[in-house]
């Protein structure tokens, strides 16, 4: 990791820059892919899967006997541990659910929101060389509180054609739909557009590569709605001396080892923390079995020494992490300061697996530096707020007058009529 010694603020933009990528070659590829899942649906998902995947399938669906084997190929263990993070994020997702309030904006004028659910959803679940079985609970299990009636799962098989047991048993627990055995950007395509045996969804879910991600960037111009613009995976740690050496190494390392282009970024007051953050990623990673990922993560990675904490927190604002974690003692007095941040990890315990796996809290979260204006997945994700208004006798002629003289000036004399009639009905009514 580069190490940057009281870097002045104008040197912070710089600082904060993630690792470039460039798109503009794999954006054609993309789209040549996506207009033939549009022209040929489930031949050319078909084709796709053989091309890239190296899997030759006879159907996209995954069966109710595969399903049912899944259950008999995880451990006990892992499906309690996949039972209890599934309770621990519907309780936090279920405290999300909007009640609406009816507002009198004045006499006769009400207005509220109701919310409605999305009717169909997309999930997508990355299945390569680390099948996130955990993000099938994050979008299922909201999904399912909020009440879409579809939920539509793709996610790439192996070259067996078989898709990973525990991804199918965190589907099963938490009441997935359909599953069907496509990844990439054929799999994109196909909950976009929708094929013969996959159905077209309204939204679409879920973290990928390079290639997933310019997918969804490009079927949301025109054909679907997705959760956010996303870019490789990103934490930000911020100590001093209070901290545990041990432990933020083994944060930086957790978030180096998700892939090659992932970020980590220490931001800390203490000189000495520095060094032992270093001896101890130097032990930490020597052991690790994805070592060689997170080496290449950490050519893109910082530790950044301030000179206090208010200016540790400045900094980490600019760059607006996906992760933020908080490893003082001091993390209360941090938190107001807080502004820019996907999710946050309070203090030495709350490492960002917790939040990855089994706190409650949902780990589909911006990246790439938008926590500046999004934020991740909730409850919120899954529904619409539609608005409602109610005018009576008395709305009309409390509200009238303006909606007329406002139509004129705007020059839209179409939208000032649909009020004068009324206007002068209810003269007419009351004379």
């Amino acid at each position: 990791m580069k190490i940057l010694r009281y870097p002045i603020p104008a040197e912070w933009p710089d600082i904060v820059k993630r690792p470039h990528l460039d798109t503009s070659l794999l954006n054609k590829s993309v789209e040549t892919i996506l207009n033939d899942v549009r022209q040929n649906g489930d031949k050319a998902v078909l084709q796709y899967e053989e091309r890239f995947d190296h899997s030759v399938l006879s159907s996209l669906a995954v069966s109710e006997k595969e399903m049912e084997e899944a259950n008999s190929l995880v451990s006990p263990q892992l499906k309690q541990a996949l039972i209890l993070a599934h309770e621990n994020i519907a309780k936090f997702h279920s405290a999300q659910k909007f009640n609406g309030v009816k507002i009198e904006t004045c006499d006769g004028v009400t207005c509220w929101q109701e919310s409605r659910p999305i009717q169909k959803v997309g999930l997508y679940i990355p299945g390569g060389t680390a099948p996130l079985f955990s993000t099938v609970l994050m979008l299922a299990t909201p999904a399912k509180i909020a009440g879409c009636e579809e939920i539509v799962l793709c996610t790439p098989p192996n070259k067996e054609g078989k898709v990973h047991p525990a991804i199918l048993v965190a589907a099963q627990i938490a009441n997935v739909s359909k599953v069907f055995k496509c990844g990439g950007v054929q799999a994109i395509g196909a909950m976009a557009y929708g094929t013969e045996s996959v159905p077209k969804v309204y939204k679409i879910f879920g973290p990928g590569n390079q290639y997933v991600m310019a997918a969804k960037q490009q079927v949301s111009l025109h054909d679907v709605a997705i959760d956010m613009p996303a870019g490789p995976s990103e934490v930000c740690v911020i100590a001093d001396a209070t901290s545990n050496p041990a432990f933020v190494a083994a944060d930086l390392l957790s978030q180096a080892e998700h892939g090659t282009d992932s970020q980590a970024i220490l931001i800390t007051t203490s000189e000495d923390i520095i060094k032992k953050v270093s001896e101890e990623i130097t032990s930490q990673l020597a052991q690790l079995p994805r070592k060689e990922i997170a080496s290449q993560s950490l050519e893109n990675s910082k530790m950044v020494l301030v000179k206090d904490l208010d200016e540790a927190m400045a900094l980490s604002n600019i760059y607006a992490p996906e992760h933020l974690i908080l490893a003082t003692d001091n993390y209360e007095q941090l938190i107001q300061q807080v502004v820019n941040a996907g999710s946050v990890f309070l203090g030495k315990y709350a490492c960002e697996s917790a939040g990855d796996y089994a706190s409650g809290t949902n780990h589909t979260l911006p990246t790439h530096g938008y926590a500046l204006a999004y934020n991740g997945v909730n409850l919120d994700s899954f529904i619409r707020k539609i608005t409602f208004q109610h005018l009576n006798e008395r709305g009309i002629q409390s509200i009238g007058p303006a909606v007329e003289i406002m139509a004129e000036y705007e020059q839209l004399d179409a939208h000032k009529r649909a009020m004068s009639l009324r206007v002068e009905a209810l003269a007419e009514k009351n004379h």
